[in-house]
């Protein structure tokens, strides 16, 4: 239902009160002038009266108030931030492994159920804010360095890249004391400037970042310290993996946040790279406009539903066996008109309990952060891909994960969950939404932050590794 502001209402009552006193004038003059004259009169009061209607807002999500930064003594920060960056990772490195399954404070902010360790997790939080700088390469040429792309189904690494770049909390202009050096490409922009199109040519892309690489190389000394482990990349273009190919170091050594996460490939590496989600944004401006809201379960009449084009080699074996197959089981190739005509692909969405995700001509889907943003529990069906922020997240707590040679028992696998582990991943979903939110101004555990995260957590596990080689 769309939101009304309160504001908007009383300011359209008190411009109603004239028009009770109106109402007598007009009575009167209606007594006294000709008959064509008193319908002139009415008529202006009806059309004055139609333009003071409120306007129904579209449906837009406000963040919650950002949480209370857990502040560290000063004697703590002092100490830490005098500390070279190897010495502070050697600490952080150190205060991780004291981590015990509970701690005394725990954040209420923080839904236990949906981490993997929520303990784990806001130690190294709370260690990557009073830690963290990175260090940001000013080299590169726009587009494809330092712009952006922030609408699409490939925002998530322009997103990052913005705020990163405005980041005063984590940016370092001295790179001595950074911990991080992020890489700042954006692989959709390298495919719209140098890829030509239907070439199915890829390798002069990948020779553009190896040239990139070995400048870097050649310029700075921070890359060969460390031969690119401290060095990451945000690419969430399927395209993104393989425009690295072309150089070995960038390939094997680089923490890759990447939204083609296939595990299968030999280029993203679970445990090391980082899963980045798939995020629509439809609206630069206002990310978070039109999305949400989803509806209860009982109002949730279908069982599973996906509609999307039929490419890869997924969704043709999901459709050819799901299609107009069964009443509980929506499964379309795009949306018909005859469908949509009577409920959208939203309303699809929030009158499901689950919502399908099948993989395309490569392992993500921008479906994913869909189904949870309208609270309908995701279903992903690729065999080789590692789910987002995953070295954190418990995905088995708020999804469900189908082999690609288990479609035929799709509604079969949905059935057999009882209903009150439903419900409970369900509740999930509902909790996991903030971690996924791009905000204009970020806040503590949004998608920002968590991804960000995600590559000081994974920074910190390579760590002692690297420094014993």
């Amino acid at each position: 239902m769309p939101i009304v502001n309160d504001s908007i209402i009383i300011t359209s009552l008190n411009q109603s009160i004239p028009n009770i006193v109106n109402d007598s004038i007009i009575t009167s003059l209606n007594q006294t002038v000709p008959k064509g004259e008193r319908v002139v009169v009415s008529r202006q009061r009806t059309r004055l009266t139609k333009r003071r209607k409120p306007r129904m807002k579209q449906f837009t999500i406000t963040p919650p108030p950002p949480p209370p930064l857990r502040s560290a003594p000063h004697s703590l920060k002092r100490r830490v931030w005098s500390l070279t960056p190897n010495a502070a990772l050697a600490y952080a490195k150190k205060e991780m492994e004291n981590v015990s399954s509970s701690i005394n404070d725990p954040d209420p902010a923080l839904y236990a159920p949906i981490f993997r360790n929520v303990s784990i997790f806001q130690r190294s939080y709370d260690l990557m804010e009073l830690i963290l700088k990175v260090y940001i390469y000013e080299d590169g040429e726009r587009p494809i360095f330092h712009d952006p792309h922030l609408q699409g189904i490939y925002a998530s690494e322009g997103w990052f890249m913005k705020l990163m770049e405005e980041s005063r909390q984590f940016l370092t202009k001295d790179p001595e004391k950074a911990h991080l050096f992020y890489l700042p490409y954006s692989a959709r922009q390298l495919q719209m400037a140098l890829y030509v199109p239907n070439s199915h040519y890829m390798r002069n892309l990948s020779f553009f970042l190896r040239d990139y690489a070995n400048m870097l190389s050649s310029k700075y000394p921070f890359w060969n310290r460390t031969r690119g482990r401290d060095h990451f990349l945000v690419a969430c273009h399927d395209w993104g993996p393989y425009t690295l190919t072309e150089h070995e170091e960038l390939t094997k050594n680089t923490i890759k946040v990447l939204c083609n996460a296939d595990a299968s490939e030999g280029i993203f590496v679970a445990g090391k790279d980082v899963s980045l989600p798939e995020t629509t944004i439809r609206n630069p401006k206002k990310p978070l406009r039109n999305i949400g809201g989803g509806k209860r379960v009982s109002q949730r009449p279908i069982l599973a539903f996906f509609a999307g084009h039929m490419h890869g080699r997924v969704r043709p074996i999901l459709h050819k066996q799901w299609s107009d197959k069964d009443e509980d089981m929506r499964i379309y190739g795009p949306l018909p008109n005859r469908v949509s005509r009577n409920m959208s692909y939203v309303e699809h969405m929030k009158s499901s309990k689950y919502c399908v995700c099948p993989m395309g001509y490569e392992v993500n889907s921008p479906r994913i952060v869909e189904a949870i943003y309208y609270e309908c529990v995701p279903v992903i069906i690729a065999d080789n891909f590692s789910p987002p922020l995953n070295e954190v997240l418990n995905w088995e707590a708020f999804s469900i994960k189908v082999a690609e040679n288990d479609i035929a028992k799709l509604k079969e696998i949905l059935l057999a969950i009882p209903l009150r582990r439903y419900l409970r991943m369900q509740n999930n979903v509902k909790r996991l939404q903030k971690h996924f939110h791009w905000n204009a101004r970020p806040i503590r555990y949004d998608l920002f932050h968590m991804i960000l995260h995600s590559i000081w957590f994974s920074r910190l596990n390579q760590f002692q590794v690297e420094e014993s080689s």
